[in-house]
């Protein structure tokens, strides 16, 4: 019998996350609840001053706080299953290469965050920004909205792995992942802000920030895929 190639590998494992996860939608509706109650509580501290403050220069900012604090409830449950159900302990038994283990948990980490965030910018434009008048250039968050995604999803993944079998895994987890994600989040802030209040897509506040943030998203990336299997093999 021929040995599974990699790629097999990588389906498998990624197959098996989205259909456990599309069966059980544990993380999703957690996520998606949190995100609406942050949602909420932006509405209660914003509702006295909303006149007072410039919400377009704001919104890049609170909408990205919105996704980090989103993004780590998910994260710190991606092992939830492997961890309660011995699952891990059968995977690591089989002889793959570690590193595809990382590259599927991250990419369905990757499609559960994108997927709420089609909710929940929406929600949060509706709610904070119909208002104000509507910049050629908003289609343009696309961009650092999925390179964030992207670079949050693997450093938390490996994150993840490493603090999967620590007592207060969820407080671990927060202080490892918020300072090492700042550069990226401090250009990622800086691209949407400027797609949102209308900024020339080819000035340094897009284009600048953008490309920080991509060549971050590589090298982090490569780091946590050299990484990996000392990570989880540890």
């Amino acid at each position: 019998m021929a040995r599974p190639s990699t790629l097999s590998h990588f389906a498998t494992l990624l197959r098996k996350d989205l259909r456990q996860e599309f069966r059980t939608r544990e993380m999703l509706t957690s996520m998606g609840i949190y995100a609406l109650l942050v949602i909420i509580v932006y509405g209660a501290a914003l509702a006295l001053t909303a006149r007072g403050i410039d919400i377009a220069n704001m919104g890049g900012g609170l909408l990205w706080v919105l996704i980090v604090f989103t993004s780590l409830l998910g994260l710190g449950r991606s092992f939830a299953h492997e961890k309660e159900q011995g699952c891990m302990e059968g995977i690591m038994l089989v002889p793959l290469d570690r590193s595809v283990i990382f590259l599927a948990k991250a990419v369905s980490n990757i499609l559960f965050i994108l997927v709420v965030e089609v909710i929940a910018v929406p929600l949060f434009y509706f709610f904070f920004m119909t208002g104000q008048p509507v910049a050629p250039t908003l289609p343009a968050i696309i961009a650092p909205l999925l390179v964030g995604t992207i670079g949050m999803a693997g450093i938390g993944t490996i994150l993840s792995t490493i603090t999967m079998n620590t007592r207060s895994k969820d407080v671990l987890l927060a202080v490892l992942f918020i300072p090492l994600i700042y550069p990226l989040l401090y250009a990622c802030v800086t691209a949407t802000t400027a797609a949102i209040t209308g900024t020339e897509l080819w000035t340094d506040l897009f284009v600048m920030p953008l490309v920080l943030a991509c060549g971050y998203d590589v090298v982090m990336l490569l780091v946590c895929w050299v990484l990996y299997d000392f990570v989880v093999s540890a």
